[in-house]
């Protein structure tokens, strides 16, 4: 079977619309298929969907340790100020 793009790009990856971006299953010319994010080709709606769904968990995980970086880098801002020693923070030196 003649893929998408033969001969149209050198590189020797195959291009995204060629296998479903989760189960690697190749993608045939007359079945649909489904997209997420502009550039992710997947072969159903359940391989997409798992995608989706391992996004959000990422994406929750990431703004869950982010968040409690910046909450004891606060916490840590304010002891020193506490114990008498001076924090500048944003401090810009122009000459």
């Amino acid at each position: 079977m003649d893929s998408y793009y033969v001969g149209i790009l050198d590189s020797d990856e195959p291009h995204f619309l060629e296998s479903c971006s989760r189960c690697r299953k190749t993608l045939s010319l007359n079945s649909d298929i489904f997209m997420y994010r502009g550039d992710m080709a997947f072969c159903s709606q359940e391989c997409r969907q798992e995608q989706i769904e391992s996004d959000e968990t990422k994406s929750k995980r990431w703004r869950k340790t982010s968040s409690s970086r910046s909450s004891s880098l606060r916490s840590s801002d304010s002891k020193d100020s506490a114990a008498g020693e001076t924090v500048r923070t944003k401090t810009l030196v122009m000459a």
